[in-house]
């Protein structure tokens, strides 16, 4: 997607997220509050957005390399990059309702899975001050970290439904309710997911939650199309690899809770402009297996 059009888009959600925001404002002091910065809140938006489909590994390379030196036609009344440092913490409350509203669309099937999110290298856990209280040790498939776990839901066009941020200690089930609850339909997870309080809480939701099997665990018999559906799980997989290899979801650079939480955003954000989504392709025979509801 082109910058252009990126900035569009966010530059109509700004004018009116500004103006809600005037209207339901405290009264504002005219000394202090109301000042306009050089950049307009759609220009910091935009660039911190484009950082992640640009390929740079970190922002300060991208904004003094890239934008200073290529982008001044686009952002004539640029800024140092110390200064557009202090704008980022302004773009939080904007960036989380400018990703909610770019949320996809509900299709009767989804997919769960958790990644981890690492802020620190484990040998300077201890002398890490950024999270401290925040982030915590857990566990992944690839071993021990220390951070955050991203819990992500996405349909089958690869599109994000529902995210959340948890400690890197919290169980892959514990925000699976919170997420699902306006879903319908099935929701595929791995092995982590198997809970049988879980299942029947979802399935009274009208959800119902597809696992794979765990290798303890007694054969069952299992519909053809939900084994289908397990087979397809590498989907969220692959978007999760996306996010931390195309987008910079994840680093050990921050410097402030907030900015995490900006950048975290932005990710996100670009992702969903990304134009070729990674999605499951299922022929008409496997769609008409797929009930209404369940």
């Amino acid at each position: 997607m082109s910058l252009l059009e990126i900035f569009c888009d966010v530059h109509d959600f700004t004018m009116v997220f500004e103006q809600w925001l005037k209207e339901h404002a405290l009264t504002e002091t005219p000394s202090t509050r109301g000042r306009k910065a050089s950049l307009s809140m759609s220009e910091v938006m935009t660039i911190l957005i484009y950082f992640h489909q640009s390929h740079y590994r970190d922002f300060k390379t991208f904004y003094l390399n890239h934008v200073c030196q290529h982008m001044r036609s686009e952002f004539p009344k640029l800024v140092s990059y110390s200064r557009f440092v202090d704008l980022i913490p302004g773009t939080l409350l904007p960036m989380c309702v400018y990703m909610y509203l770019r949320r996809g669309q509900q299709t009767g099937i989804a997919f769960v899975d958790s990644t981890p999110i690492s802020v620190c290298h484990n040998k300077r856990i201890r002398r890490h001050k950024t999270f401290a209280g925040l982030a915590r040790r857990g566990k992944s498939t690839m071993g021990w970290f220390y951070g955050f776990k991203l819990h992500l839901v996405v349909n089958d066009q690869g599109q994000i439904l529902a995210f959340c941020l948890t400690p890197g200690n919290v169980d892959d089930r514990k925000p699976v309710p919170t997420l699902a609850r306006e879903l319908w339909g099935k929701l595929v997870g791995d092995k982590g997911y198997i809970s049988q309080d879980l299942f029947e809480q979802l399935f009274g939701q009208g959800l119902k939650l597809i696992t794979t099997a765990r290798k303890d665990m007694k054969n069952r018999l299992m519909p053809i199309m939900d084994r289908v559906l397990t087979r397809k799980r590498s989907l969220i997989e692959t978007i999760n690899d996306q996010l931390k290899n195309i987008s910079q979801i994840a680093h050990t650079r921050h410097r402030s809770p907030c900015n995490f939480l900006v950048n975290f955003l932005a990710a996100l954000i670009a992702y969903t402009w990304q134009p070729n989504k990674p999605s499951i392709n299922l022929s008409d025979a496997e769609l008409a297996q797929l009930p209404a509801i369940i």
